[in-house]
């Protein structure tokens, strides 16, 4: 059970801040930044209580300052402080790479990284933050002369002056199409409900967006082809504006990484990666490519006689599948196959039962307690707040938000952020982490109330997954804390999470009719888990596409390369489906490539294979409400967040090393 509470434990952020506000709080930042920067470079004789304490002890005190003033471009209802914080986000991204290319600092640095008497005085934690910040000023270009040191920054504040335009872009760029009733045949009545209409050329219209809650269905529901062509191009074709600025940014992170001596930008960032190298990567994605495409091919026969079908019926030619067909076919084999109807499973998926209901999971799992604030301090009416305390003592751990629905200017997908991590401090006592869950859900209608697919219910406990994982971890600097692990394993404690929304014993915990409060039948449960793998092939090709493109303009020695073609090229070529002769321009809203997943899309499969195997090997052995193996998941795999290696936390999790045969079994294949 959750309680509630009007007054919250622990110091509280405030979000509710002004342009003038912003600016002020960057200045400070800055300045202080400066301040200790200066005092540290002026050590003669660099320890680590003098030079790396400092610094680290910077970061832990900066940060949640640091983290609310960029947040607010996402969340905020204010155009205003949306633009402040991003031209904030712009300074402090200018700042950060002055102060990563300072030699005054790297030579203090070093001096404690070389001084083995002085590092073996330290802790485990201590070491590995040393040789992270050691490491991270190499990457810099602290190696380098001082000339191609000023390129290399000069190209670093470009990159990231670029992300932060093609992120506000995407933020602010969404697009619309006037559609008839009859256009949208297909959509449910709950569709039409309080939508948005226009009048176009004397018809009045419904208005269909480009964001989730609109798009999603549309696309699997539409029964007309033309009018999901029409939808996904309008998809599409958003923000233009961006191809320019992805292929800028490849262009410069492979200069970037050739100054710093690495062939491709792919081998500068997986140094730092479980994977290690594009060699090991692309063996990965070939293997798994080979091992779907098997899937694939039957699921392609499939679908394509629904379509031959569909097309026959209406005294039309059949002219292939195409990137418009995708979803509305494959949920139409699972529709007919296992007689699922997301219209069906949604009456028992009331966005206030599954929140109580997912919360109760992690609660129970990780031995919590929550405690929702009553009237809390946040940016939106519709967001909520949450204390987190032991749940047999009177600990308090920290604080997590959640908002859930669309609005305006608002971030139009769904992702955590860790706003403050727990960090000790001097006198021994330590900073309570917090993290926001920022989503798009379907609102409440004028006769429903937010009613949620099955797939949102699962996407709600990966991204709470993200939450609890900073919420958990127990580091000694916010460096090292929570998410901050290999980029290929960040997702694995998420994705292991997402199997609760498909173990029957917890959907009925908390799937109940809105109306009626009735608990989800059991035969629908038996369908819904039946058909969790229909489809499986063409799913993760898709997967595999994304990480293909991303290699492909990653781990190239060609800085010219054409965004739209390699795109649309491997799209089809891998996917599976035809683009069709319309140009379009989808890597334009590919948050990942900007969004600090450039080389590193491959992680979503990659650490699958992990999250696979934790949940096999351990709760579904030992059984998904197994008290000690939620508290052992909590202690070896979310408590140590980035201080250890992955590979450490996994083997002492798994009392073994990792395999990949709980992952191929999880989607349809055999391990050999």
């Amino acid at each position: 059970m959750i309680s509630s509470e009007a007054t919250t434990k622990g110091s509280v952020l405030n979000f509710n801040l002004s342009p003038d506000e912003i600016r002020h709080a960057v200045d400070t930042l800055i300045r202080e930044g400066k301040k200790i920067q200066d005092s540290v470079a002026a050590q003669t004789n660099p320890t680590f209580d003098n030079v790396i304490v400092p610094l680290a002890t910077r970061e832990n005190e900066q940060s949640a300052q640091y983290l609310v003033v960029t947040f607010l471009q996402n969340i905020s209802t204010d155009r205003k402080v949306r633009d402040a914080s991003t031209a904030a986000e712009e300074r402090l991204n200018d700042f950060e790479v002055e102060s990563n290319m300072r030699e005054d600092v790297y030579k203090v640095v070093r001096a404690v990284f070389d001084n083995k008497s002085e590092m073996a005085k330290v802790g485990p934690e201590d070491r590995r933050l040393v040789e992270k910040m050691e490491l991270q000023y190499r990457r810099n270009g602290l190696a380098l002369s001082k000339e191609d040191r000023q390129r290399l920054g000069d190209i670093n504040k470009q990159i990231l002056e670029l992300g932060v335009r093609f992120s506000r872009n995407i933020n602010e760029g969404d697009g619309k199409i006037l559609l008839t009733r009859e256009e949208l045949e297909g959509l449910p009545d709950s569709y039409f409900e309080s939508r948005e209409t226009e009048t176009e050329d004397g018809v009045e219209k419904y208005v269909v967006t480009t964001k989730y809650p609109d798009l999603v269905p549309a696309m699997q529901l539409a029964k007309r082809e033309d009018t999901r062509r029409r939808v996904l191009h309008v998809e599409e074709t958003r923000c233009p504006e961006n191809i320019p600025l992805l292929q800028k940014s490849a262009k410069l992170r492979l200069q970037a990484a050739q100054l710093l001596g690495y062939k491709t930008h792919a081998e500068f960032v997986l140094e730092e990666n479980m994977a290690k190298t594009p060699q090991a990567v692309a063996e990965f994605e070939s293997d798994l490519r080979k091992r779907l495409n098997v899937l694939a091919d039957k699921e392609i026969v499939v679908i394509e006689d629904l379509k031959k079908a569909d097309k026959k019926a209406a005294g039309e030619p059949y002219t292939g599948l195409y990137s418009w067909d995708f979803r509305y076919y494959s949920n139409l084999v699972k529709e007919r196959k296992h007689n699922i109807k997301d219209e069906e499973v949604k009456k028992y998926l009331p966005m206030k039962e599954v929140t109580r209901g997912v919360l109760d999971i992690y609660q129970e799992m990780l031995s919590l307690r929550f405690v929702k604030i009553a009237d809390p301090p946040v940016w939106h009416p519709d967001v909520e707040m949450y204390e987190v305390w032991e749940a047999t003592e009177e600990t308090f751990i920290g604080h997590f938000y959640l908002d859930l629905y669309p609005r305006e200017g608002k971030y139009n997908h769904a992702a955590v952020w860790p706003i403050r991590p727990r960090f000790e401090r001097p006198d021994g006592s330590h900073e309570y982490p917090v993290a926001a869950m920022v989503a798009n859900f379907p609102k409440p209608t004028s006769s429903t109330p937010a009613l949620l697919k099955h797939s949102d219910a699962v996407t709600f406990l990966h991204e709470l997954g993200h939450v609890f994982h900073s919420i958990c971890s127990v580091t000694k600097w916010g460096r090292l804390h929570g998410t901050s692990t290999e980029h290929d394993f960040v997702e694995a404690p998420s994705q292991m999470l997402e199997n609760w929304g498909w173990e029957p014993s917890v959907l009925r915990r908390f799937a109940v009719h809105y109306q009626t409060g009735e608990p989800i039948p059991e035969d629908l449960v038996k369908r819904l888990v039946a058909a969790k793998n229909e489809g499986a092939g063409l799913f993760n090709l898709r997967q595999v596409f994304f990480g293909l493109f991303d290699m492909a303009i990653h781990n190239t020695t060609n800085g010219d390369i054409d965004i739209k073609a390699i795109y649309s090229g491997l799209r089809e070529e891998v996917g599976r489906f035809k683009n069709g002769d319309a140009d379009s321009w989808g890597a334009a809203t590919f948050g990942h490539m900007m969004g600090g997943y450039d080389a590193r899309y491959y992680g979503y499969l990659w650490s699958l294979v992990f999250s696979a195997d934790m949940y096999a090997a351990r709760f579904v052995k030992e059984g998904v409400r197994n008290a000690q193996t939620g508290l052992d998941y909590r202690h070896e795999i979310l408590q140590p967040g980035g201080s250890r290696d992955a590979a450490i936390s996994l083997e002492k999790f798994l009392g073994r090393k990792p395999n990949n045969e709980a992952f191929l079994k999880s989607i349809g294949l055999g391990s050999n």
